[in-house]
């Protein structure tokens, strides 16, 4: 199926002003930094796939929705990725975690974004789209599905756990977090 010219130029007006939104949240969602760009272009490749169909009231909105999920796909199969290869940690390769800390520390030492990654992924997405990204709470809630309450919550415990982790303190409210998927 061929789509116009103008399908195409009107979905480029839409979207391209929200590149930078998605850049910042892809940065918070990738497994790795060179995954950043691969994330937003599936966004763009997704959303352009459905574009003729679908055409959103807030667009911003929309994009972040297909960037999380396009994220979440890429860290499961990252995961499954990381299991076939091998069923425990070997001892001349460093496991996931210490990966994931090396990445932090290439990003130029970063306080916050070295404490964000040590939040739950239910709280970093939460902080991420409402106080990186702009999106108020309502919207967090209709791209992650969580109630706003929930949002809110996962907000509140976010940034409490990443004033203590900046300042040094041992942090108990993010690991409150974590758990709040499965009481949904």
């Amino acid at each position: 199926m061929r789509r116009g010219t103008g399908d195409h130029e009107e979905f480029l007006r839409a979207t391209l002003r929200h590149a930078d939104l998605l850049h910042a949240l892809a940065a918070r969602l990738a497994v790795r930094p060179a995954d950043v760009s691969d994330l937003v272009q599936e966004t763009y490749l997704r959303a352009f796939a459905a574009w003729h169909s679908r055409r959103p009231d807030d667009v911003g909105a929309w994009l972040a929705t297909i960037c999380l999920n396009v994220g979440r796909d890429e860290r499961r199969r990252h995961s499954r990725r990381d299991t076939a290869l091998h069923d425990g940690p070997l001892p001349d390769i460093p496991d996931r975690a210490d990966t994931a800390e090396a990445a932090l520390e290439r990003l130029g030492n970063s306080w916050v974004e070295t404490a964000l990654w040590t939040l739950p992924e239910t709280q970093r997405i939460a902080i991420t789209l409402m106080d990186v990204c702009g999106f108020t709470a309502a919207q967090v809630a209709a791209i992650t599905g969580a109630p706003r309450g929930t949002v809110l919550a996962r907000v509140h415990r976010g940034r409490k756990a990443l004033a203590l982790t900046i300042r040094g303190e041992p942090s108990r409210a993010a690991t409150r977090g974590a758990g709040d998927e499965a009481r949904r």
